[in-house]
């Protein structure tokens, strides 16, 4: 469902993990439901890599469990998607390929920033999110263990692991060996390393076992080229290559751990989660496979394991199929239920 307000955060100045400073940095954030007089009934739920705040309405709705009838839900874009600031929109000093590097902490602070400062909001009922959003989610129930009652992520890691590290050091080598690339200029972009990109990311997002059944033709494509042209290389032809460069550099650089407030040791970030939580990676995820979350919930003391049972890969948690997210959905609303 549409939201019901979007809105802009100026923080001005933002300090980065990494010392430097992101210049006039806007939250741009959209909000469904209405909050309570107490000011306990928030799910903050951020966007995923590529992703907006539209991206993330397939879970939120009537009947559904993130319901703004009874919650309110607050959608903060990533730095970087393009809304919020980013290297297509930054000051000019910081445009294009002199954009800093931008952490999942350094999101996740400021989105706390503009829950306090422009909701008087502590209490978050539940932080949830799809991949980088769930990244976002885990920072939030462990940065702030007395405020997040509940957690959820969704095809998401505390931390980015070696392969996938590597996985997106092949995306970024695929879109900036365009020698277009080299120009830095917003007027040229490198249409050459956006087609090539999303072909290669055509083979990371969906399993081996959705391409055995020839799933693209249940998305109305009329054969495998068809598929790759028309929705691979042009989602990426309509996005900044700066922006998915800025994305991809904030991914990999993912880690609860890595910041002031642990000082890399993952063991204590990881015991300061007190929230309920719900980790749902999706069973032929080739980013976050089932495994790398089986490791994740040893280290938390009050989880649950759910895998998505989905052929559809890292888009098993994104909203495609319509049996997988009524899976989530389901989960989410046991989750949402009081504890016992």
């Amino acid at each position: 469902m549409p939201a019901d307000h979007h809105g802009t955060f100026a923080a001005g100045a933002l300090e980065l993990e990494s010392g430097a400073k992101l210049l006039g940095a806007e939250l741009a954030y959209a909000t469904y439901g209405s909050l309570s007089a107490k000011r306990d009934n928030v799910v903050i739920f951020p966007t995923r890599y590529g992703g907006t705040d539209a991206d993330n309405e397939y879970l939120i709705g009537p009947e559904l469990a993130l319901d703004p009838a009874r919650y309110f839900i607050v959608v903060p874009n990533l730095l970087g998607n393009g809304l919020s600031t980013s290297p297509s929109n930054a000051d000019p000093s910081q445009a294009c390929s002199q954009f800093p590097l931008v952490t999942i902490a350094d999101n996740v602070r400021l989105q706390r920033r503009m829950l306090t400062e422009l909701f008087d909001v502590n209490q978050v009922k539940l932080a949830v999110g799809w991949s980088m959003g769930g990244q976002q989610a885990y920072h939030w129930a462990a940065f702030y263990p007395d405020d997040v009652e509940n957690l959820a992520v969704l095809c998401g890691a505390a931390r980015t692991t070696p392969h996938t590290h590597v996985f997106l050091e092949g995306m970024r080598a695929a879109l900036c060996a365009d020698p277009a690339w080299d120009l830095d200029d917003p007027q040229a972009p490198p249409l050459r390393g956006l087609r090539a990109l999303g072909r290669a990311w055509a083979g990371w997002a969906l399993s081996q076992a959705w391409y055995r059944r020839r799933g693209w033709e249940q998305l109305g494509y009329t054969d495998l080229e068809d598929f790759l042209v028309r929705y691979w290389e042009a989602t990426y032809l309509g996005r900044d290559a700066w922006n998915l460069v800025a994305m991809i550099r904030t991914w990999q650089s993912c880690d609860v751990a890595a910041n002031k407030l642990f000082s890399g040791d993952l063991e204590v970030a990881m015991a300061s989660i007190r929230a309920r939580a719900l980790i749902m990676p999706g069973r032929t995820d080739l980013y976050f496979p089932p495994e790398d979350s089986e490791i994740e919930v040893a280290q938390l003391s009050n989880a649950e394991l759910a895998v998505i049972p989905s052929d559809w890969g890292h888009y098993a948690g994104g909203g495609r199929d319509a049996a997988d997210t009524a899976f989530i959905d389901g989960k989410l609303a046991a989750l949402l239920q009081p504890s016992r």
